[in-house]
């Protein structure tokens, strides 16, 4: 079973560029919290969500086509690697979150963004953000538009959790590496 140790080691051969190894934090903050809410392994769950995008740097456009290669070469087990694959379900991979984990990663990869972006703007950052604010930005479209809603709707009906407790799990999460996100308070 991958460690959040082995994933961080292994992230770091194939990614430098600080906002993607910031958005691995993020994720595997967040999927800490997750792991939490369904009482799983949250050192299992954080290594999975560290782990996610490890080819994006060297193949943007190729995303997951090469995830499988690299991480079997790094001795990453076949279910550790589908758990990965599966967040870009129906965008860039055929892997179909089954388990509670991979629902998880689908649905609050995205959602990160939109936490970190909501967080950018209060003098406070995530230390008091709270639900209303993020389902308030979410709702805007063309704020971080660029994070994908409807994948976040379906992974909360995938998981069978309203959004606005997704929402306070990742929150959750990620507070507890705000300062290391650039995420804490300003002042």
């Amino acid at each position: 079973m991958l460690t959040l140790l082995q994933a961080q080691t292994i992230l770091h051969i194939h990614v430098q560029e600080p906002h993607l190894l910031n958005h691995a934090l993020a994720v595997s903050a967040a999927m800490g919290a997750m792991a939490e809410y369904f009482n799983e392994n949250v050192d299992y769950w954080q290594a999975i969500g560290y782990l996610h995008d490890v080819d994006y740097e060297k193949y943007p456009t190729e995303h997951l086509q090469h995830t499988e290669e690299l991480l079997t070469e790094q001795g990453v087990e076949t279910a550790d690697i589908r758990a990965i694959l599966s967040h870009g379900w129906g965008i860039c991979s055929d892997a179909k979150p089954l388990t509670n984990l991979e629902k998880s990663l689908y649905t609050i990869d995205e959602l990160t963004g939109i936490v970190a972006a909501t967080a950018k703007m209060r003098p406070q950052g995530l230390a008091d953000l709270g639900v209303k604010s993020v389902m308030k930005k979410f709702k805007d479209k063309s704020f971080a538009a660029r994070c994908d809603r409807e994948i976040i709707l379906a992974g909360c009906a995938l998981l069978g959790l309203e959004l606005s407790l997704v929402i306070e799990l990742v929150i959750g999460g990620m507070k507890s590496v705000m300062d290391a996100l650039g995420l804490g308070p300003k002042i």
